[in-house]
């Protein structure tokens, strides 16, 4: 959810020790890109990981900016929409690490194929271009063909979560809309008060927005003039002035238990409060030191 990410966002959380993700997207020139890349280069704390799709190591759009990340040493990149055998040998060649988004296990075993470093599971429940599998299957299926780092997304909010997240195998859980109804995110503060407002029920699958199916929050589909129940299952033209993410919200299923908006430090204080009486540290904690370990032959 291109709109949501920020560099605010992404400094906010890895000063309190999260490692924070960075969309590319809204970047509007060359120099707005390596503007941003200046500023996440500052990040002592944690690295950020930059998303760009697959293709940017081939399209006219990618390429500069692909080269840019080569410039800055960007440590970690998160691919995802397309075959990331050519972002894995570029980013490789700079000594980063590429982990791929996927969503379904085809998707799983050409990552792999293709030498990706970690996989990162979008399953159902997530926001913006979802998944559809289910966690309980999917992440023990993926445990099966990979013992490499595996992060775990969809419909989570709360220490409880990560929790079930890291039981099912993964080593790491991604939240997204959690951090969209933060005061440092992106995103219109419409679009953060609905989130703390509306339940799961609200959430809607559609294709009609940009052709792709992505979970969307019903209420702002309404008012932008548009009715749900009729929406076409493929990309329709949107009403005048209306723009699709900026001004129809996507989130994901997690909207259930988000209730306020808060500082992402808050956000973090109690992520790590509730986990620490959930987990034993030293366990999560190994398992990292052992992907670090491997990450540093």
């Amino acid at each position: 959810m291109s709109f949501a990410s920020s560099v605010p966002l992404t400094l906010a959380c890895a000063r309190a020790g999260i490692l924070a993700g960075w969309q590319g997207g809204p970047a509007t020139s060359l120099a707005e890109f390596e503007r941003y890349l200046v500023d996440l280069g500052r990040i002592e704390d944690a690295p950020a990981i930059v998303n760009l799709p697959a293709r940017s190591a081939a399209d006219d759009w990618g390429v500069p900016r692909l080269a840019m990340l080569e410039r800055h040493r960007a440590p970690l990149v998160l691919s995802s929409v397309g075959d990331p055998s050519r972002m894995v040998e570029r980013v490789h060649g700079w000594g980063g690490r590429v982990i791929q988004d996927v969503t379904t296990m085809r998707h799983a075993e050409k990552a792999i194929d293709a030498g990706v470093d970690g996989l990162m599971l979008t399953c159902a429940g997530a926001g913006g271009h979802s998944g559809f599998l289910t966690p309980f299957a999917f992440v023990p299926a993926v445990r099966r063909i990979w013992d490499g780092l595996l992060i775990v997304g969809g419909g989570i909010a709360d220490a409880h979560g990560i929790a079930a997240a890291l039981a099912l195998g993964g080593d790491l859980a991604c939240m997204g809309t959690r951090f969209i109804a933060t005061p440092e995110s992106g995103v219109t503060g419409a679009h953060r008060d609905m989130i703390a407002r509306v339940g799961m029920d609200r959430i809607v699958v559609s294709a009609a927005m940009n052709g792709v199916p992505a979970n969307w929050i019903r209420d702002s589909i309404e008012d932008a003039g548009l009715d749900p129940a009729t929406l076409p299952a493929t990309r329709t033209t949107m009403p005048e002035g209306v723009r699709p993410w900026r001004d129809i919200f996507s989130a994901g299923h997690s909207v259930g238990l988000i209730d306020d908006i808060v500082p992402v430090e808050d956000v973090a204080e109690s992520l790590i409060a509730t986990l620490a009486s959930l987990l034993p540290e030293a366990q999560w904690r190994q398992r990292l030191c052992e992907l670090d370990e491997q990450w540093m032959r």
